[in-house]
């Protein structure tokens, strides 16, 4: 980069000196190169310049009555250590010179008379060299400051929870709003159909985080199945009113046919949208069975995303109680003992593990726990149920031991969000 054309324009130079035409020389020698020039007639004067201009490099003479260059560099160096400093003498004296380096550090010194081409060349030369180090130095504090605006960020949305949850941490206090918004447009567009799917894709993904965090499953998975139940019917928006309200049971063949494609189409329908790449391929498993027997690819056992397995269970759970499996309306005792009985063949038995460890845990928890408003929150105190922003966003699980760090983030949290919030916790020592 030349700075004939663009550092030189703006870059300021200072030349002391107690002769007038030696001022005007180099005046008339470094505006022709675009420099803007001060010119002083001593070291006094020199400062007094200094104070309210920023200087970019001095070129101060040796000799000088009052102050010499010698004493009048050393108060630069002093006050304004970035600036350059140059030495012009026409002393052959070297302890002269001597101390200027000591006392000034001067950058170069240059003998009089000078050739025009070399002090301009050494000008040239020096701003360049400051240009390059002030914009290393600039870029050095950006780095610095983008690193710990970043650690910053980091510390804001991640905590570690404790005990049973030690795995578990947090991610993004909330979703990107595109994000969040693409996960609302297609889980209402089922809703708004109406029947049977009323309701279901809400209540399937509140079942299946559940279940994910029973087994401890990392934040990241539990999100996503999560997720994947919000948009669990998304392939069947195409469906006709006849097929949506016909249970699966009594479908034919053709329509059978259709039903089974459900899958693939919704993993189509959300396969643009990188954030829910591992949501696609939940719901692209979610009738996949242990024993093979399932579709669209008979996966067995392990071969069937984890999401996929915890989504099938808290699906059909729902749907047996609605009618969309069999022709009546299964009671909740009798559709959690069919879960259980088909596991190792439909269903994993891992997963249905879990599955009954949530229904106990309900069961076994009533009146076992009070409400709380985030102000009146202490530390130790155990949430009872998880926590959920308004988004659907998982915050802090169930059974999470509150500390200081998280009861800050739940304040923070109930301001920045607006919504009066109430806290269930735990009557006494944590749930085991």
């Amino acid at each position: 980069m030349s700075l004939e054309t663009t550092d030189s324009k703006s870059a300021k130079i200072l030349c002391v000196d107690d002769e007038p035409n030696i001022l005007s020389s180099l005046r008339r020698l470094f505006r022709a190169k675009g420099y803007q020039v001060f010119i002083a007639e001593g070291g006094r004067e020199g400062l007094k310049i200094m104070e309210s201009e920023q200087i970019d490099l001095v070129i101060s003479d040796m000799r000088m009555p009052e102050m010499d260059g010698a004493q009048f560099l050393e108060e630069v160096r002093s006050k304004w250590p970035d600036c350059i400093r140059i030495l012009l003498t026409g002393f052959s004296e070297v302890h002269s010179i001597i101390a200027a380096i000591n006392r000034g550090e001067i950058h170069r010194y240059i003998a009089k008379p000078w050739d025009e081409n070399d002090i301009l060349l050494i000008v040239k030369q020096a701003l360049e060299r400051k240009y390059l180090f002030d914009e290393k130095l600039r870029l050095e504090a950006l780095t610095s400051s983008q690193n710990e605006e970043l650690k910053n960020l980091n510390a804001s949305l991640e905590f570690k929870v404790q005990e049973r949850t030690e795995a578990l941490k947090t991610a993004n206090e909330k979703l990107k709003e595109s994000f969040l918004t693409s996960i609302k447009v297609f889980s209402s567009l089922i809703d708004m159909r109406g029947g049977k799917l009323a309701g279901h894709s809400r209540r399937v993904a509140d079942i299946a985080r559940k279940i994910a965090v029973r087994m401890k499953l990392d934040f990241n998975e539990v999100q996503d199945i999560f997720v994947a139940g919000l948009l669990v019917d998304i392939g069947k928006i195409g469906f006709s009113d006849d097929l949506l309200s016909m249970p699966m049971n009594k479908m034919n063949g053709e329509e059978l046919g259709l039903y089974h494609k459900h899958t693939i189409r919704a993993e189509q329908v959300l396969m643009p949208l990188e954030d829910l790449q591992a949501t696609a391929k939940i719901l692209r498993s979610q009738h996949e069975r242990v024993d093979g027997k399932g579709f669209p690819d008979g996966l067995m056992e392990d071969e069937i995303p984890i999401g996929a397995r915890v989504l099938a269970i808290a699906s059909d759970y729902d749907n047996l109680q609605t009618g969309s499996l069999v022709q009546r309306r299964v009671p909740a005792e009798e559709a959690q003992a069919i879960i259980i009985r088909s596991a190792g063949s439909r269903y994993s038995e891992r997963v249905v593990a879990a599955f009954k460890e949530v229904f106990n845990h309900q069961n076994g928890d009533v009146q076992d726990h009070h409400e709380v408003t985030p102000k009146n929150l202490l530390v130790g105190m155990v949430l009872f149920t998880d926590l959920i922003s308004r988004d659907g966003t998982l915050l802090i699980p169930a059974d999470c031991v509150l500390n200081e760090h998280i009861i800050e983030k739940i304040i923070l949290h109930s301001v920045s969000s607006g919504v009066h919030m109430t806290l269930k916790i735990r009557n006494s020592g944590r749930h085991v």
